[in-house]
């Protein structure tokens, strides 16, 4: 199942997320669209094949220097969203 997330506060300006048919609680994929571009494709790196919400517990509250989230805070909170919706 693929979901597209529209960040806030962030460099990125979407979030493409693939989560498992089977399952419904494994990250396939995530691509970050914009944002820095070794930084994104880090996280996504170490989400690929996790659980959600083993992902949204190690990433939630991260900030990026003032801001109050992150890239790695708002995959996060897409996670968040989607669990919603599929459940």
């Amino acid at each position: 199942m693929k979901f597209k997330y529209t960040p806030k506060g962030v460099c990125s300006v979407e979030i493409l997320v693939d989560i498992d048919d089977a399952d419904k609680s494994t990250i396939r994929d995530i691509q970050f669209v914009g944002g820095c571009s070794g930084n994104t494709q880090g996280v996504a790196a170490l989400a690929k094949g996790r659980k959600i919400d083993e992902v949204i517990g190690s990433l939630s509250g991260i900030r990026c220097g003032r801001r109050p989230t992150s890239c790695p805070d708002q995959l996060a909170t897409a996670l968040t969203a989607i669990k919603e919706q599929i459940a």
